[in-house]
């Protein structure tokens, strides 16, 4: 049942503020003293080298802390001893329990974080943009139709996801950020490069802005002439982490009517949620949120990656898919955990993906089945595994691109030998003997052009 009748406010329960609780601060937590000494040491350690946010809404509407410490939602927000490797874990602990320095743990938490991978999918080499010869540090154009924007005042969120494949943005290292100041030079790129159809604010969560703030770069988009301009989206999770900032807070109202223009504006508005587990739209809070958003005319398109410890099972996704068709939500991508961070703890193999997906793909109706999966955000780009094959012999998977750099790519099948223990499209072998992959070639001259570019070679 929708709980907005037009769009006047009704109370979805008690609200507090918003009150974040991090490394600092943690233990104040009620409910922590349920966890022993050697739990909050763990996340002292891990909390070191990997963001760790979380707020009052997740740790009393959200979590269950009778089913600690195998909650999905806590498990997302809070760190535990496995994400790091066993070797990264013993080197910040010792530093810990002998009083190091502040230096000296920094030192070592960015020694651990350079062997993540933390900028994966060419992301700074080739992913770039330019104008007028300068790079343009908080856009990234990975696909002609869609540019990515980072606003400055939306690098952080309303609470960190575990898993988050853009944990560099939140660890205070400049060189990682991407970070976008200037409004104009969004516009400027855009008038240039007509062939953007879909601008994407991510972050960090673009939502984190106050309404004023965003609105700046929304009004800038909508009032240029920028007739290929026919969709924009907004990358967030604040419907899972904080669904009163579009009921209650102090410019909520202000945010909806910002959605309002950009809908009179003759743009798709298209919001990007990230739903990991059914128990983030169990909340009168969460589905009034959404009630709201739908009354603008805006679309909410889910997405998620499939996770190990959270949704590894094919009834948590019917559950989540279902759920979120029921409140007017569109399933859109289940993606493989991409390969960065502390993914080892979260992956599963793209074999068991495929299976999670087949399976509950394969029980739910048609509706919610606009849902892409297993999908993974790769150098070459978006990879789908469409299955797995005997042919002449040969046990195969069966890929293709959704998106590619060089769109041509896009929907050729292509097959690799079957590996049980693949996680990632670089553990993969062309099948058939083949040596390499039809898109390799090209992609290595485009590799070899952005080195060449950037002085390297």
């Amino acid at each position: 049942m929708c709980l907005c009748q037009s769009r006047k406010i009704v109370s979805a329960g008690s609200t507090e503020k918003y009150k974040s609780y991090t490394l600092s601060n943690y233990r104040n937590i009620r409910q922590i003293d349920r966890l022993s000494e050697e739990q909050k040491f763990d996340i002292d350690v891990v909390a070191r080298v990997l963001p760790f946010k979380t707020n009052n809404y997740v740790v009393n509407e959200l979590i269950d802390w009778d089913n600690l410490p195998n909650d999905p939602i806590f498990i997302l927000n809070f760190p535990q001893r496995e994400m790091l490797h066993p070797h990264d874990f013993d080197k910040m602990a010792k530093l810990l329990k002998r009083g190091a320095s502040k230096k000296e743990i920094t030192n070592c938490a960015n020694q651990i974080r350079m062997a993540l991978n933390p900028h994966p999918a060419g992301q700074m080499e080739l992913n770039q943009a330019c104008l007028d010869g300068k790079i343009l540090s908080g856009l990234q154009h990975k696909y002609g139709e869609t540019l990515l924007c980072f606003p400055s005042q939306g690098q952080t969120c309303h609470a960190y996801c575990t898993f988050c494949f853009r944990w560099p943005q939140f660890i205070g290292v400049e060189k990682f950020r991407f970070s976008m100041h200037d409004a104009e030079e969004l516009v400027k790129y855009l008038k240039v490069h007509t062939e953007v159809t879909d601008v994407l604010f991510t972050g960090g969560d673009p939502l984190i802005m106050r309404t004023k703030i965003f609105a700046r770069y929304l009004r800038k988009l909508i009032h240029a002439d920028l007739p290929h301009l026919k969709t924009i989206r907004i990358g967030t999770k604040a419907l899972s982490y904080w669904p009163y900032r579009f009921i209650d807070d102090a410019d909520a109202d202000d945010l909806l009517h910002l959605f309002d223009e950009v809908i009179a504006a003759g743009k798709h508005l298209a919001i990007m949620a990230h739903f990991n587990s059914v128990e983030e739209l169990a909340t009168d809070a969460v589905r009034h949120a959404i009630c709201r958003i739908r009354s603008t005319g805006a679309q909410i398109r889910t997405q998620s990656p499939l996770l190990r410890h959270i949704n590894d099972q094919p009834e948590s996704w019917i559950a989540l898919w279902e759920q979120q068709v029921k409140l007017g939500c569109i399933p859109y991508y289940m993606f493989v955990v991409r390969n960065t961070g502390n993914r080892h703890y979260f992956s599963v193999s793209l074999a068991r993906a495929w299976k999670i997906f087949r399976a509950a793909y394969s029980r739910v109706s048609g509706i919610a089945r606009t849902v892409r999966g297993p999908c993974m955000s790769a150098l070459p780009g978006k990879v789908q595994v469409l299955g797995t094959a005997q042919i002449k012999g040969n046990k195969v998977f069966v890929l293709q691109m959704i998106q590619g750099r060089n769109p041509e790519w896009v929907l050729q099948p292509f097959f690799a030998s079957f590996d049980d223990q693949a996680i990632w499209l670089d553990e993969l072998r062309p099948a058939f003997d083949q040596s390499h992959f039809f898109y390799q070639d090209e992609l290595d001259m485009l590799m070899e052009s952005s080195l060449l570019s950037e002085g390297v070679a």
